[in-house]
């Protein structure tokens, strides 16, 4: 090879190129969610007080949210957070819920829409006009306005980075007649409507979805987690489902949004067959 192939080599390989940062994040045990400031409704029992204990444990601040005042303050106490007495469904407050709420976390990045009711309907044949609609009050129209106050504080206070968590559940991937299931569908698409909007944003939505698990709403207990008429052989621990809320609210989760994770051991897939 010639000096002046040699030459024209060496120049082509200290060209400068055009990369992409990333910005890698290495997170050590226990450390996970160091800097997230967390509001969760509903996160007095079951998945909400699993979420708050997990992120707790990560290091995250943590706020959580509900209508007994006397049990989130004894919930509180267990996890080690803050919390404040309000109701999804008490929209003349909204507002004023999320500038305490933001103000006592000293500025909240995440919020985690996890209130919700289920009055275990047979068929629509058994469903009532209240119960529908006490069901779409708690469990979309608090969720979807909750959101629209949350990222009108965020676009305010031209904060960066944020994310928001739905709880969906695998009846929202399946066909369904009545109202939970029904909701639920509609809360898929709103995390995938929000993170499309907010694409460009770097606030970050996404969804999970579980199966039944073993919480005050399903009336299921932590002994009864083995279930014959199951697909998966076994019902789910809301520990579990907490690990998973984790990740996507963590870091380590930065390149997701609109996704809806669902936690049922491929239940899903056998549905479908």
């Amino acid at each position: 090879m010639s000096i002046k192939r040699n030459i024209k080599t060496i120049l082509k390989l200290l060209q400068r190129k055009k990369v992409t940062k990333a910005d890698i994040v290495l997170l050590s045990p226990n450390q996970r969610l160091v800097r997230k400031k967390v509001i969760i409704t509903g996160g007095n029992r079951g998945l909400g007080f699993a979420m708050a204990k997990k992120f707790t444990d990560e290091g995250a601040e943590v706020l959580i949210t509900g209508r007994d005042e006397e049990k989130l303050e004894k919930a509180a106490k267990e996890i080690g957070c803050k919390y404040m007495q309000y109701d999804v469904t008490d929209f003349t407050h909204m507002d004023e819920f999320i500038k305490e709420a933001d103000d006592l976390l000293g500025g909240a990045n995440v919020l985690v829409n996890n209130a919700g009711i289920s009055l275990h309907e047979g068929t629509i044949m058994d469903v009532h006009y209240e119960q529908f609609d006490k069901q779409i009050e708690t469990n979309l129209k608090g969720a979807y306005f909750l959101s629209q106050k949350f990222l009108r504080m965020y676009e305010k206070k031209h904060r960066n980075g944020g994310s928001i968590l739905f709880l969906s559940s695998e009846r929202g991937h399946y066909a369904d007649d009545l109202p939970y299931g029904l909701i639920k569908a509609a809360i898929n698409s709103l995390t995938q409507g929000l993170a499309k909007m907010l694409i460009h944003s770097n606030i970050r939505i996404n969804a999970i979805a579980p199966g039944i698990t073993t919480t005050d709403m399903t009336g299921i207990t932590k002994d009864d987690i083995y279930a014959d008429d199951y697909s998966t052989g076994r019902y789910y621990l809301p520990e579990e489902v907490a690990e998973v809320a984790c990740f996507l609210v963590s870091d380590a989760s930065s390149c997701l949004s609109g996704q809806i994770i669902i936690c049922n051991n491929g239940d899903s897939i056998n549905y479908r067959k």
